[in-house]
């Protein structure tokens, strides 16, 4: 079984990164890696990819929304670019999968909503393709709280899609959303191509249920692989093939990002789940 490659979500260091590109890249390629997952990369990839070259590091992968008009996160919305905006800039800094990371929670709560979902991720893939590149769904815990037809929101979307159409398991988000991670990895099959390797204490109750207080991300309880109630050993073993990429991500990273970062590569490098 080839290993995945290792990598890091750069929204985990959004405000390093913004204040000191290069230096920030360089941190990183000095802890081992060698890949990372861009964020906020569609207005700027020219300027990304000098970096990325100059620090070493590629970015197989990135975060891009393709089914809204804005970006929601916990720390505020970014406007979204045209689907073909997007594959321009993924293919200039050298992706190869562009992945959609959020979908708001009411287009979660009905069924047209989930379809619609998947008709535009479908539609997505295609437009991709002419790009060279392929599409991507990441979740929250969301797309867990609403049913249809015996199957979550979420393994109705997936039941959906186009066989061309590549999932990335959030490992933290899918407990948070009720869900055993491992189980929901072998169910995925040769679909998952990668997996956001996050551990900590899921809040009480899902907090993108409708009547949940609001949060940010400050309020998460995320913790260093092993150390949280994370199977991630477990649903790292359970993944096939397929899985190409452990990314590394934090919300809300519990102490120094670099050194949260570093002592999550290590997990993955000492527990041989990584190339």
């Amino acid at each position: 079984m080839a290993l995945p490659l290792g990598s890091v979500q750069l929204y985990t260091l959004a405000q390093q990164f913004s204040d000191d590109m290069g230096g920030s890249l360089d941190k990183l390629a000095a802890i081992g890696l060698k890949n990372v997952e861009a964020f906020d990369f569609v207005r700027r990839p020219r300027e990304i990819r000098s970096a990325l070259d100059a620090s070493g590091l590629a970015s197989p992968t990135g975060h891009a929304p393709l089914l809204s008009d804005e970006l929601w996160t916990p720390d505020g919305s970014i406007p979204t670019p045209a689907n073909e905006v997007v594959f321009e800039a993924a293919a200039e800094i050298g992706m190869t999968t562009v992945i959609d990371p959020f979908v708001p929670v009411e287009r979660w709560l009905t069924q047209d909503g989930v379809k619609d979902i998947a008709e535009r991720l479908n539609a997505a893939a295609e437009t991709a393709k002419t790009f060279g590149l392929s599409v991507g769904y990441h979740n929250h815990a969301q797309e867990f709280l609403a049913s249809f037809d015996g199957k979550t929101a979420y393994e109705y979307m997936v039941s959906l899609l186009d066989p061309s159409v590549v999932i990335e398991l959030d490992l933290f988000w899918a407990i948070v959303g009720g869900q055993n991670p491992t189980e929901l990895v072998r169910s995925l099959g040769d679909r998952l191509v990668a997996v956001h390797v996050k551990d900590g204490v899921p809040p009480q109750g899902n907090p993108f249920a409708p009547d949940a207080p609001d949060f940010d991300s400050a309020s998460l309880d995320q913790r260093h692989p092993g150390e949280g109630d994370v199977p991630t050993e477990d649903a790292l073993h359970a993944a096939g093939d397929s899985l190409k990429y452990a990314v590394i991500e934090y919300d809300h990273t519990p102490g120094d990002v670099f050194e949260d970062v570093a002592a999550s590569f290590a997990f993955l490098r000492d527990g041989g789940f990584i190339a």
